[in-house]
């Protein structure tokens, strides 16, 4: 039992690092009071050889110091540190996370992909009104994570290796956009074969996608460069026009950190439109992080 203390949960994403710190409630899901984040890109610049690059490395460490500070001056009773595709791919991961103990005192637990889907969607159902079965997708650094389920239950779930920020390093290096677009679509493709005929026989009735990505796309609609309502996938060939023709009209809407992986994402985003036929995509209201939110306030309370 939690008294008076705070929740903490690390995420150690491929792309993003975030800390949330919230109130526990037992008679729903907890109230975050604080939210830091910073872009660290771990998966970006990888070797060859399958190692983090020394920048991403060095980056990484130094966000788990900050973290490290903030939860020494915090009053928290439970925290939980998971990292997801970057680190369960490294060859040098046991390294980061040697090096990172001492700096944020908490040890990381590298969790599955599975199990990274599974959060991600508890952390939908727990944050958003949705009646009946969903899609989720989750379009990360270096994974992207598809589940589909309902209320209680989750009949289909995977992680695949492919993410805007390991596509952004393999595929954007091309000269022409169009290209790069097509060289993703064919990567996603080739990525979700084995799964294809389970996924498509998971009946879904919305779509909600819980990425970097879609929330980029929403604040198009925000700015008024996309209508308001569900991104569909006429709206993701126009971003795509755009994109190949001068990317600038849309950066100018973005937020400057989310730019980098922009083209990825959306590509990748398309390509699991056109395979999987949707129709339309929603922003949920959470995911991974408040997942794990839900699961240590089960676990200490």
């Amino acid at each position: 039992m939690i008294n008076g203390g705070l929740l903490a949960a690390v995420t150690l994403g491929s792309n993003s690092f975030n800390l949330l710190l919230a109130k526990p409630n037992p008679q729903g899901i907890p109230q975050v009071v604080a939210k830091h984040k910073r872009k660290v890109r771990l998966a970006d610049g990888m070797t060859a050889q399958g190692a983090l690059g020394d920048e991403a490395f060095a980056r990484g460490l130094e966000c788990l110091s900050w973290f490290g500070d903030i939860l020494r001056s915090a009053e928290v009773a439970g925290v939980e540190v998971l990292a997801t595709a970057a680190l369960r791919y490294a060859n040098n991961g046991d390294a980061f996370c040697q090096q990172a103990l001492p700096l944020l005192g908490y040890p990381i637990e590298v969790i599955s992909g599975d199990r990274e889907a599974e959060l991600i969607y508890q952390g939908m159902r727990a944050c958003s009104q949705v009646d009946g079965t969903a899609l989720v997708i989750d379009i990360g650094g270096a994974s992207t994570e598809l589940v589909v389920g309902d209320e209680t239950s989750i009949g289909f779930k995977h992680s695949f290796e492919l993410g805007c920020v390991s596509y952004n390093q393999q595929f954007l290096s091309q000269g022409c956009l169009s290209a790069s677009f097509d060289s993703i679509h064919q990567a996603v493709t080739k990525a979700l074969a084995p799964q294809m005929e389970k996924l498509l026989a998971q009946p879904w009735q919305h779509c909600l996608g819980v990425s970097g990505t879609v929330r980029s796309l929403f604040e198009l609609k925000e700015s008024g460069w996309l209508p308001q309502g569900l991104v569909t996938r006429a709206e993701l060939q126009e971003v795509k026009r755009q994109l190949c023709h001068d990317p600038q009209p849309i950066f100018a809407s973005l937020d400057a950190e989310r730019r980098p992986t922009f083209v990825a994402g959306v590509a990748i985003l398309l390509a699991l439109f056109e395979l999987l036929h949707i129709d339309g995509l929603d922003l949920a209201g959470g995911a991974l992080r408040e997942g794990v939110l839900v699961q240590l306030q089960a676990n200490c309370c």
